[in-house]
Order: C-alpha cells, then structure tokens, then sequence
C-alpha cells in the first residue's frame, strides 16, 4: 500500500489528470479551478504536517488537510451532479478523498488523545 503522502500526491495528480477531460468552458472553468486547488492543497498540507514543530503544530496543519478534503469531496459531487462524462473516475476520486478524509481525521484524534495523556 503507498504511504498517505505518496497518496496524497497521487491524488491531485489524478483530480488534474480528469480536470483536463472537462471542456474548457465558462460553465466549468470555476469548478475545475476549485477541484485542482483544493485536491493540490491536501498533499501540499499533509506534506507540511510532516514537518510540525509539534503536536499541536501537527494537529493544525492536518485540520487544514481534513478542510481541503472536504471541500475536493464537494467539488466532485458537483461535477457527479452536473455532467454524465467520466462518472466512474470522479467517483473513485471521491472514494479515495473519503479515504484520505478518514485517514486525517484518525491521525488528528489520535494525536489529540496523545497530548490529552501527556497532559494528564
């Protein structure tokens, strides 16, 4: 299994790759700007977590990750919704930002309930 920074990457790669199936149009130029920038923020800030100063430095930059996945999730359902081409890669995009979602939010409560014994 790729690590979550690999899949991360991977992520945005893939959210680009299917951008460049949308027509360029006025109609979708919004959303795809939306989708190619929050789906490059979840490995660009799961990348910086890495990096945290600390615990709560951490936890702070994995909120932005779980944020920015949250809103790639949105995007593609709005893309699911308003077109019938390419269905079955925006659904395993959504799939794989539930997953990273998931992944988020279990390494910022396990972090927490690290801090919560420290502190106690």
């Amino acid at each position: 299994m790729k690590n979550v920074e690999q899949r991360t990457k991977q992520f945005a790669i893939d959210c680009w790759k299917l951008c460049t199936k949308i027509p360029k149009s006025r109609k979708y130029n919004a959303f795809v700007n939306q989708l190619i920038r929050s789906s490059s923020a979840v490995g660009a800030n799961f990348r910086a977590s890495q990096r945290g100063k600390s615990d709560k430095d951490f936890i702070n930059k994995l909120k932005i990750v779980e944020e920015e996945c949250d809103e790639s999730l949105y995007w593609l359902e709005i893309f699911m919704e308003i077109t019938e081409e390419n269905q079955n890669e925006f659904k395993k995009l959504y799939d794989e930002a539930n997953e990273l979602l998931a992944i988020t939010v279990s390494s910022i409560n396990t972090t927490r309930k690290r801090l919560d014994k420290k502190w106690n």
